[in-house]
């Protein structure tokens, strides 16, 4: 895993998961308020449910930018490089897409735990 983080670049990867951090604490949060029944009291608490799946579409968004950044840099250095191996192509190409598989894992999971939250809310 560590060496899928630093493979990915560790500032997309750090962004990453501190996007992560806030989205489970988020959660948690309206887990809590949801259990603890304040979540009927509150007039706008389905809307925000809605921060859990926001939150993870900008974490996917984040992962995207950070796949641009990584090619835009790699196609620089090949240009620099001149002529460059079908291989080192494919092997940089396939680390330009840790971000975006990160963020995109991260947003599914988003969208699972808004789902679920949403449920219960709506069982109480």
């Amino acid at each position: 895993m560590k060496e899928w983080f630093i493979m990915g670049g560790t500032l997309f990867m750090s962004i990453l998961t501190i996007l992560l951090v806030i989205i489970v604490t988020v959660a948690v949060y309206f887990a809590i308020t949801i259990a603890s029944g304040k979540a009927s009291e509150k007039v706008d608490f389905k809307y925000q449910l809605k921060y859990v799946k926001s939150l993870g579409l900008f974490t996917m968004i984040t992962g995207i930018l950070g796949q641009m950044i990584g090619l835009l840099s790699a196609f620089t250095a090949i240009e620099a490089a001149g002529d460059v191996s079908p291989a080192m192509m494919a092997g940089g190409l396939k680390v330009s897409m840790i971000t975006t598989l990160t963020g995109i894992v991260i947003y599914l999971l988003s969208i699972i735990i808004w789902f679920l939250l949403d449920l219960w809310y709506h069982k109480k």
